[in-house]
């Protein structure tokens, strides 16, 4: 969308999203809010979206608002390529539940989901890694994984959405986050992690040669932006399995990202407080979705202090700022220190996605003040 107002300059969205992830954005930042669990919930429920947006596409939903998109649909691109020896298969158990099964030539795995009637996620009933042998055939399955690039889908997805901001993948969960969020749950991996041994350490070193490979293609690629889309929370990742475990992965990744000249940065949320000694040590350029209190457990000083003046904030407003039961004026005053904290080393967005309960003209709100700020560096600049 080119000349879209941000700041009150005629640039386009992704031109400014480059220019602040490089640098050379002469202090503006960009408003790139997250507003999907909003559309997700609303539709799952039957519910109608005020209008306009009942009958806009979602990257129109995002033009209406006049703010950039965080592109995660890019992910979509990269596409695994498993040993042709794999078969899946699903088959219903229940009305509720489902089974996905898979065969190897070196035995099988599955794992059981059921639907709600709340939500449109799925609840695990068994993960797709529930014993030793299992997580044989899951490191089997990892080495003999290989990676490629959709470049037709990539120029669909920049048809429809290439003007709200850079083109942004996220990759597949590190080490002990893919074991607790993704194949085994918190409990059982705890468990895994300590009574396994090797069976454990020789998954994760499949998983992530697996994930180097992927970044051979991302390296290769036009994405401009890679989010480590781990969701770390300390309540659950302490600082002794970070350190063994996603410190190492992610200083390898990040040196062979960065040689690319790619932007990285990952996904924090929750209670993080006691992974902040880990912020400027892990080879990222900034974190994503560090939950500011009255939501998580950090306050926007410590979040400063944690990052320094080297490292970008990606989001910063508590997503309880755009329910109606706080008021806008703190909302308000929400975004203003955070742009006093952390311009221009910030890509405002909402810790993390606004609610189904949220008032989507507060996004307006916030574009609104962006805009003036960004006008006032424009001036600033033009001054110099």
């Amino acid at each position: 969308m080119q000349g879209n107002p941000i700041g009150h300059a005629p640039i386009s969205l992704p031109e400014l999203h480059r220019q602040v992830v490089r640098g050379e954005s002469n202090g503006k930042i960009i408003w790139q809010p997250r507003i999907q669990c909003w559309i997700t919930d609303k539709r799952f429920a039957g519910e109608a979206l005020p209008e306009p947006f009942e009958h806009l596409s979602v990257p129109d939903m995002y033009r209406e608002l006049k703010c950039s998109s965080r592109l995660y649909v890019f992910n979509a691109c990269f596409v695994p390529r498993e040993d042709p020896r794999v078969r899946i298969w699903r088959e219903d158990i229940s009305e509720t539940d489902y089974k996905e099964a898979v065969e190897t030539p070196v035995g099988g795995q599955f794992e059981i989901r059921r639907k709600t009637p709340t939500s449109p996620a799925l609840i695990r009933i068994k993960g797709s890694i529930d014993s030793e042998e299992e997580m044989r055939v899951a490191a089997w399955r990892a080495r003999h994984t290989e990676w490629t690039f959709d470049q037709e889908r990539y120029d669909a997805l920049m048809e429809e959405w290439g003007d709200l901001g850079l083109p942004t993948m996220y990759m597949p969960r590190v080490s002990v986050q893919d074991l607790f969020i993704n194949t085994m749950g918190v409990e059982k991996a705890i468990y895994a992690i300590y009574g396994w041994g090797s069976v454990v350490e020789e998954y994760f070193q499949a998983l992530h040669k697996s994930h180097m490979r992927l970044i051979e293609v991302i390296n290769a690629s036009p994405i401009e932006v890679i989010n480590f889309g781990d969701n770390l929370h300390c309540e659950t990742l302490t600082p002794h399995l970070y350190e063994q475990y996603v410190l190492p992965a992610y200083l390898e990744r990040c040196d062979k990202l960065h040689q690319a000249g790619k932007f990285v940065h990952s996904h924090w949320d929750g209670s993080v407080r006691s992974l902040f000694p880990y912020a400027r040590t892990s080879g990222l350029d900034g974190i994503e979705a560090i939950t500011p209190k009255p939501q998580g457990d950090v306050t926007l000083e410590e979040t400063k202090e944690a990052l320094g003046d080297d490292m970008f904030l990606i989001d910063g407003v508590p997503a309880v700022y755009f329910d109606t039961i706080f008021p806008e004026e703190l909302l308000i005053e929400s975004v203003e220190k955070i742009i006093r904290l952390f311009a221009p080393k910030l890509i405002l967005g909402i810790s993390d996605e606004i609610s189904s309960t949220g008032d989507i003209e507060r996004v307006r709100t916030v574009g609104r003040i962006v805009d003036e700020y960004n006008a006032q560096c424009e001036k600033k600049a033009a001054a110099n």
